[in-house]
């Protein structure tokens, strides 16, 4: 009896380790790019296979509902002069709303009338990324200092109305301490959590517990010292497993500590593949139903992927894109230089 017992124990211990460890290898993808003239697009909003809203530049925002076939775009103008560059969206239940770079920064509801709900002038005024928790009430921006603190604006009432956080209450930012408008995907939000990765001076994670009520701030071992180096993208797989991913926009085959895994909830940062590819990278996303090992990058520098946590990765394209968002394990969406795509894993 014994015996069986022991062969049972260790067929079962063999077939949880073999279904442990098989993974997907994804050695194909199929691209299929969208030609989008004149618009530079590094925030988009994925709904479905069929159904996509985009922010870019030059005043446009748009959206297709059949695939990319065609497409709503319109050109928004402030002032009747300016047209704002759009690196942010975020849509909730009801609506979307787009932010713009530079100075005044515009937060658009995006409707037939397209109604500002925030306005902020100051000479150093930049706002890189935006994202709504899952109740669609409460929703976050974050941009670069006008002080000594990063600039985060939020609202609770679905994006009517936003409020300037005060720098009392916030974390005080090294001098060169910014944040990366490179592809709308510095915040990651789960649940009550919010994280915001920085860069340039420090690289660092700031985060929240509670909707942004009180704030801290976490060391990270990615480059960092000057402007172009440290964190473009976070991505959070569950509360406790994520990915920061980086490196140095004017070095972008540099791939020294660009990549870095956290299994605690962002407490503490561990490189990975340090001195190994993938190089400089502009947006991280988990794949879903990935049990947090199948991950994939994007940047100017091409698409790559892993399998395992992010210790290791293949190159799948040269095409450079900005930004990507998965709708199911198989399918996702990017966003480049005058450029949409749909990926498709073989």
């Amino acid at each position: 009896m014994k015996r069986y017992l022991t062969i049972i124990s260790l067929t079962f211990i063999f077939l949880s380790c073999k279904q442990e460890q098989t993974n997907r290898e994804i050695t194909n993808i199929d691209l299929e790019v969208i030609k989008m003239d004149s618009i530079s697009i590094r925030a988009i909003q994925v709904i479905d296979e069929n159904t996509l809203f985009f922010a870019g530049s030059n005043g446009k925002t748009g959206k297709t509902v059949d695939g990319g076939k065609t497409w709503d775009i319109q050109t928004i103008v402030y002032q009747d002069s300016i047209k704002p560059s759009f690196r942010s969206i975020a849509k909730n239940k009801d609506a979307y709303f787009t932010l713009s770079i530079a100075n005044p920064a515009l937060l658009y509801k995006i409707s037939d009338s397209n109604k500002i709900v925030y306005t902020e002038n100051h000479e150093k005024v930049f706002y890189d990324s935006m994202k709504f928790f899952s109740n669609g009430l409460d929703g976050i921006a974050v941009g670069d200092p006008v002080d000594d603190c990063p600039s985060i604006i939020m609202t609770n009432d679905g994006g009517d109305t936003w409020k300037k956080l005060s720098c009392e209450g916030l974390p005080k930012f090294e001098e060169g301490e910014a944040f990366f408008a490179a592809s709308n995907t510095n915040i990651e939000i789960i649940n009550n959590t919010v994280w915001i990765a920085s860069g340039g001076a420090k690289s660092r994670i700031i985060k929240s517990t509670d909707r942004g009520n009180t704030w801290k701030i976490i060391e990270t071992p990615i480059i960092q010292g000057n402007g172009p180096q440290g964190i473009y993208s976070i991505d959070f797989y569950d509360e406790n497993n994520g990915f920061i991913i980086g490196g140095d926009y004017s070095k972008a085959n540099d791939n020294c500590k660009n990549k870095a895994i956290t299994r605690d909830g962002g407490e503490t940062w561990t490189i990975v593949s340090d001195n190994e590819n993938p190089n400089y990278k502009s947006c991280v996303q988990y794949i879903p139903n990935g049990k947090g090992k199948e991950i994939f990058a994007v940047g100017k520098t091409g698409i790559s992927y892993s399998n395992d946590t992010g210790n290791t990765w293949k190159k799948l394209s040269d095409e450079g894109f900005y930004s990507i968002q998965f709708v199911n394990e198989r399918f996702a969406w990017l966003s480049g230089h005058e450029k949409i795509a749909k990926m498709t894993i073989q």
